[in-house]
């Protein structure tokens, strides 16, 4: 009988198969994948936001009913504002977690909203500080 060959062959089978290295993983294509796939995400996010800010039902340009004419900080938590609803105006303590009117008037008769200047970005006032400490 010839069971011999057919064992060293076997076993010759088995010894390549055991000294063969398995294959190599290629760690740069999975990160670029990982960030294939966050770069995805990041914009399909951004996106999303982009739509949400365009057409969301939120405050537009007119404040409605209520408009805010007015304000001044007394503390860190403390504040006074003038609001106008139709054509009173309400004096309202805010701090604490409560809001309190303190005075109700007519609204002035000769009143214009002031266009007030937009405060300066932090570019602008970067602008304005560099050019003081160095000279």
């Amino acid at each position: 009988m010839m069971r011999w060959p057919v064992a060293v062959a076997c076993a010759t089978a088995s010894t390549a198969f055991a000294a063969a290295e398995p294959p190599g993983v290629s760690t740069s294509g999975a990160l670029l994948q990982g960030l294939l796939g966050l770069l995805i995400v990041l914009a399909a996010l951004a996106v999303f936001f982009w739509f949400l800010r365009r057409f969301s039902p939120g405050q537009s340009g007119a404040q409605g009913a209520v408009k805010v004419v007015g304000g001044v900080m007394l503390g860190p938590r403390e504040r006074l504002v003038v609001v106008e609803v139709g054509e009173t105006w309400l004096l309202l303590g805010v701090g604490g977690g409560q809001v309190n009117t303190l005075h109700t008037l007519p609204r002035p008769a000769g009143y214009t909203p002031s266009a007030h200047a937009p405060l300066p970005g932090f570019a602008d006032k970067l602008k304005e500080l560099l050019p003081r400490r160095q000279g």
